[in-house]
């Protein structure tokens, strides 16, 4: 595996439905740890509708690809840190590749030398066509010149940090995810499927997926700390 600067731009992809507002408190905390150059991908809740089909992969991953090929003059390295929140966690994984996909080769790996994950639903038992394909393809740290970095939430729903939202909908998401609904999770996304097979893995306490699910979550500016300092390991 390459070293990594760990000043060099980082390149954020939000989750399904979650617009780039969302994440500039992450893009903040990542600014105040010494990162000078942070972009958040533009995804409007219409992208993501999009992403049930091919073609609304493409739209995000070439949107991906754009701000990637801003930030990579600027850094000293000449790599990009790329850093998915929940479903982006996945596409990233395509993007590091240069299969062709929708008519584009990507080949992301070669501008990117990290990608780090949070709360992604890697490994799945249930899982939409597309985020099965990259699983299927393209399995565990499939570039091996790339720092895989997965972070997974482990949310007590019995606790106060969780919504009434997550108690309610949590054992349903984590049986369709991974078969069983006494598994820890952070509310959406269970700890097994978040954590990506031979990366380097790390789990956050008292964490919950998004805002909905409570708080903090992987974007909250002390979540941001926690789990930066150990990417940076």
């Amino acid at each position: 595996m390459r070293s990594v600067d760990p000043h060099q731009p980082v390149v954020i992809l939000g989750g399904f439905l979650i617009t780039e507002e969302a994440y500039q408190p992450m893009a903040e905390a990542l600014r105040l740890s010494g990162v000078e150059h942070v972009v958040v991908v533009p995804v409007s809740r219409f992208d993501w509708l999009l992403t049930s089909w091919g073609f609304g992969w493409r739209r995000v991953l070439d949107r991906v690809a754009a701000a990637v090929d801003a930030l990579q003059p600027l850094s000293a390295s000449g790599q990009v840190t790329l850093v998915g929140h929940s479903s982006g966690g996945v596409m990233l994984r395509l993007y590091l590749s240069d299969v062709e996909f929708q008519g584009c080769r990507y080949g992301g790996s070669d501008r990117c030398n990290r990608l780090v994950t949070l709360g992604s639903p890697h490994q799945a038992v249930r899982a939409t066509p597309l985020r099965a394909m990259v699983d299927r393809r393209f399995p565990g740290c499939h570039h091996p010149g790339v720092d895989y970095v997965a972070v997974a939430g482990a949310l007590d729903l019995s606790g106060s940090t969780a919504s009434a939202f997550s108690r309610r909908s949590a054992s349903g998401s984590y049986r369709s995810i991974v078969g069983d609904a006494a598994v820890a999770g952070d509310g959406l996304v269970p700890v097994s499927s978040a954590l990506l097979k031979d990366a380097r893995h790390l789990v956050l306490n008292s964490t919950a997926h998004g805002g909905l699910f409570g708080a903090p979550w992987y974007g909250s500016p002390e979540s941001v700390q926690s789990w930066w300092r150990f990417v940076q390991g």
